[in-house]
């Protein structure tokens, strides 16, 4: 396996190192590893006019990722061999990088039966019922002693049904001034508080997804300081937005919801002392008219593979916040640490840093198109993307 290192003494290189040498790299461009992202959604099968296998590994590619984690969240649901079998076949089909499903905890992740985890266990990335929380503790509690005697890792969507009294943002400043109804943040680390408690009684290898807010990053890092096999993400749009960019539009809807300024900045401070492990896109495509209804009436869900690395890299990187080798820890490394998805010597993305491009949605391959990044100016253009020795992707140059 290659082994990629960062040369502090040039920040314009990241370059992979071997026996066999190094990757050539034209003049003024660097190479990353391929990115992995833990947490997609890929619509098929049963959403296909949404996106697709095919078009979401095309997006993928483009963004510079070589390994995708799908959700579950699919018709039907992964919650059987027969059922995860019709993913697999679109998978080896159609897909231009590495997919990886999850299985559901629960049978069509209605949180009332357990999945068969243990068929699903040797074919599957992990198990989540992601799109829902499970809001029974004893099937939680149940899933989670199953997952650990199989040496998988439970995926939790955190969020309380009990507390979302038909709120659709964040129960903040900009849901009452435009007589939203709000989701409150004990809906999300109300139930990780839960969860820790089944860890510390279980030992179940534990993972929370998206964490929007300031509670969530206090409750994971005090149990990382009790040495819990915790994990969390959370995706760029909770790092760069927050309530104040709301605006009455469809693409600023994506749950969990953009939280308050405070939230924001306890994310960034979890991504630079390590409570926060990885960042995902939380891709999630959805049809034009499915997004056209405003904060009220559009389906929650942003499209992110196409736009993560340059708005990261232009929001967090250039200002000095986060260094460039932190970001690819957190996009390359750390995911297929925690979720033990090798990673492939043969895999790489080019990269112009110096390239200033205006976010367009009607350029993307991915089918959706919502995304609160529209018309962004940002640095950082994919040249060229190469999963298992093969360009899987090619830019303008």
């Amino acid at each position: 396996m290659m082994d990629y290192r960062f040369h502090p003494a040039n920040i314009n290189t990241i370059l992979p190192v071997a026996d066999t040498g190094v990757v050539p790299v034209p003049s003024g461009f660097v190479l990353f590893p391929g990115f992995c992202d833990v947490h997609v959604h890929f619509r098929e099968p049963g959403f296909s006019y949404k996106e697709t296998i095919s078009s979401g590994t095309a997006a993928a590619a483009r963004g510079g990722y070589t390994d995708v984690c799908t959700m579950p969240n699919l018709d039907p649901v992964p919650d059987s061999v027969a059922h995860l079998a019709l993913q697999e076949e679109l998978i080896a089909a159609r897909a231009c990088v590495r997919v990886h499903p999850y299985g559901s905890i629960t049978k069509d992740e209605r949180g009332e039966t357990l999945s068969d985890l243990s068929a699903l266990a040797s074919r599957v990335v992990a198990f989540s019922d992601d799109g829902r929380g499970v809001q029974r503790e004893e099937m939680m509690r149940q899933a989670m002693l199953e997952a650990k005697r199989l040496g998988k890792l439970i995926a939790a969507h955190c969020e309380d049904n009990k507390l979302l009294r038909g709120g659709y943002i964040h129960d903040g400043s900009y849901a009452k001034s435009h007589a939203h109804p709000g989701i409150c943040s004990e809906s999300e680390w109300g139930q990780i508080r839960r969860d820790l408690n089944l860890v510390r009684e279980t030992g179940c290898g534990y993972h929370v997804c998206h964490i929007s807010t300031k509670e969530s990053v206090s409750l994971i890092r005090q149990a990382k300081r009790e040495g819990l096999d915790v994990s969390c993400e959370t995706a760029p749009h909770y790092l760069v937005l927050d309530e104040n960019d709301l605006e009455e539009d469809g693409r600023f809807k994506m749950n969990p919801p953009l939280r308050g300024a405070e939230d924001r900045e306890a994310l960034i401070e979890g991504v630079l002392d390590g409570t926060i492990d990885m960042i995902a896109t939380d891709h999630a495509p959805h049809s034009a008219e499915e997004k056209s209804k405003g904060l009220r009436g559009s389906a929650f869900g942003i499209v992110g593979l196409e736009t993560a690395f340059p708005v990261l890299y232009t929001k967090l990187v250039r200002p000095g916040i986060l260094t460039l080798e932190k970001l690819i820890d957190l996009l390359a490394f750390n995911p297929r640490r925690r979720f033990s998805i090798p990673m492939n010597a043969e895999d790489y993305s080019v990269w112009d840093l110096e390239a200033e491009t205006v976010i367009c949605p009607d350029e993307f391959l991915s089918m959706g198109r919502a995304t609160p990044f529209a018309g962004w100016r940002v640095f950082g253009s994919c040249v060229e993307t190469v999963c298992d020795g093969k360009v899987v992707y090619k830019g303008k140059q």
